[in-house]
């Protein structure tokens, strides 16, 4: 899957605060180096290496266009070009962070214990992750495309219910579960929680521009030239039915979020 920089930034304020929010909650570290999985443009791991200079930080992802923009600056950060549904820790770490990364992945049930294994004793693991897939810029999604002449080359995208497929609905379990999956792994206590941004957006079609930096990339991979614009046309005419322009011309898009802090 391909990734545009540019336009991942397009919203950076609304990307980028959740994962300052869940940096903000984390708390003293053991000794032990750095990791962030699904670095994107870096601009996380630079603030983790500004809060211990003293670290070794590893920032991991497996889009070579992101990479490019995150290593762009000079900084004294670790950029790896990797797959980490496959990652080890080299060392096991005092922190393991990943914003808005995890939810591209399955298997969550044996992941997540992974992960914790490869933390030191008193590591931490931090996660966000979008848990808003029902909501309509999800959900019309689905629907337009399996609808049209584009259905058959997106048809393995969706899937049937519950299948592994990219545009899934439900990707990310509730925090009840979680809670049951990590909590006898986190003897130093685990804290999880669900924040609800509401984001103003600007300009044209901001809903749709959103998505096609994150969650339509699948689809935007699959399709080319007229058929790519006819789906684009048909899914942002139902996106502003479903998230109308407000009295002074900006566009609320309510976005739900799953944090949590593990500590091993």
């Amino acid at each position: 899957m391909t990734w545009d920089a540019a336009l991942y930034l397009k919203f950076g304020d609304e990307r980028l605060r959740p994962g300052f929010d869940l940096l903000a909650r984390i708390d003293d570290l053991p000794q032990g180096p750095l990791y962030e999985l699904g670095c994107g443009t870096g601009v996380h791991a630079r603030a983790i290496a500004a809060r211990w200079p003293d670290r070794v930080l590893t920032a991991i992802d497996r889009s070579p266009e992101m990479l490019a923009k995150a290593a762009a600056e000079p900084a004294a950060i670790l950029w790896v070009e990797a797959d980490i549904a496959q990652w080890s820790a080299p060392e096991k770490g005092a922190l393991i962070f990943s914003n808005a990364t995890l939810q591209w992945l399955d298997g969550h049930g044996r992941l997540f214990p992974h992960l914790m294994r490869q933390l030191v004793p008193g590591g931490v693991l931090a996660v966000q992750m979008p848990r808003n897939f029902d909501q309509p810029s999800h959900a019309l999604m689905r629907e337009t495309a399996l609808e049209g002449p584009w259905a058959s080359k997106l048809a393995p995208l969706v899937g049937p219910e519950g299948s592994a497929t990219v545009l899934r609905s439900d990707p990310v379990a509730p925090p009840e579960e979680f809670y049951d999956l990590l909590a006898p792994l986190a003897p130093g206590g685990l804290d999880l929680w669900e924040t609800t941004y509401i984001h103003v957006l600007a300009g044209a079609d901001p809903v749709l521009q959103w998505v096609k930096a994150t969650a339509l990339r699948p689809v935007l991979d699959a399709l080319a030239g007229a058929e790519r614009d006819a789906f684009l046309a048909a899914y942002g005419a139902k996106l502003r039915s479903a998230y109308p322009r407000r009295a002074d011309g900006k566009t609320l898009l309510p976005f739900r979020r799953l944090f949590l802090v593990a500590q091993a």
